[in-house]
């Protein structure tokens, strides 16, 4: 499925769900998605022994058509900001993501507190956790 959206709708769409969720666990920002908390989006520790996909030389998220294309695991879910409810989940691969932040909770691998904003398959906004992306994600735009 690709999805095609203007960077006003994105920030539109961000601070309308905020809006509509009555919610002030995350902070927002004029210019860019709801923070995740910074007791993270999600609060539980990985399992011991847990590894993020991209163990040895992993491909780079690339920039295409106005976003940032990643691969990911199909699907991984997308979480509400500042909380651990899933407000959709990514079947798509690869899947375009609007921005990073390494301020949210712990989920392990090689950035430890990264969550990328997306959309949802279903078109709901949130954050996915950096070890659900199999691809480098440092180039994508801090939010």
């Amino acid at each position: 499925m690709i999805r095609r959206i203007s960077a006003v709708a994105v920030m539109g769409a961000a601070a309308a769900a905020l809006a509509l969720s009555g919610t002030s666990v995350a902070a927002t920002r004029a210019d860019g998605p709801p923070a995740p908390a910074a007791h993270g989006p999600v609060k539980a520790r990985p399992a011991a022994g847990a590894h993020h996909a991209t163990h040895g030389l992993a491909n780079a998220c690339w920039y295409s058509g106005s976003h940032w294309w990643c691969n990911n695991r199909r699907g991984a879910p997308v979480y509400k900001p500042g909380s651990t409810t899933v407000v959709g989940y990514m079947n798509s691969n690869p899947s375009w993501f609007v921005c990073r932040s390494d301020n949210g909770g712990h989920v392990g691998g090689p950035h430890p507190n990264r969550w990328e904003w997306t959309q949802a398959d279903n078109g709901a906004w949130g954050w996915m956790k950096d070890t659900d992306i199999s691809s480098e994600t440092d180039p994508l735009p801090v939010c």
